[in-house]
């Protein structure tokens, strides 16, 4: 089940004055957007997958289930387990949407993110 504090939008959508905090979880910024237009609370891009699961996903959907287990191993690391329990007391303090450039809205690494915090907001 899906929590409607943690919420997915495109970076290129005109924000929502109901998103609470405006978190980007690309590992790189996205084309044709300045900082300003962005309106970001943070920047977790060290969240992002790595270069190469990334590269290797291609945002192709028959990959999806394979990427998404690949992308929650990684998840584990120390490196990024301490910036996502990091977002993760974000989110329990009040509404966060995790932000994306990616076109597809069901395949991309902030679907496995949402799930991420909201396995742990439930622990």
């Amino acid at each position: 089940m899906t929590s409607p504090r943690i919420r997915l939008r495109r970076i290129y959508d005109d924000p929502a004055k109901d998103e609470g905090r405006r978190v980007l979880v690309d590992r790189i910024w996205p084309r044709g957007i300045s900082r300003d237009e962005a309106g970001l609370d943070r920047w977790f891009k060290e969240l992002a997958p790595s270069t190469e699961l990334r590269k290797w996903f291609g945002h192709d959907p028959k990959l999806w289930a394979a990427f998404k287990q690949k992308y929650r191993k990684e998840l584990k690391d120390q490196d990024k387990r301490e910036k996502l329990e990091e977002l993760a007391e974000l989110a329990a303090s009040g509404p966060v949407t995790l932000l994306f450039g990616a076109k597809d809205t069901e395949h991309n690494q902030a679907v496995v993110l949402r799930e991420a915090l909201e396995e742990m907001i439930q622990d």
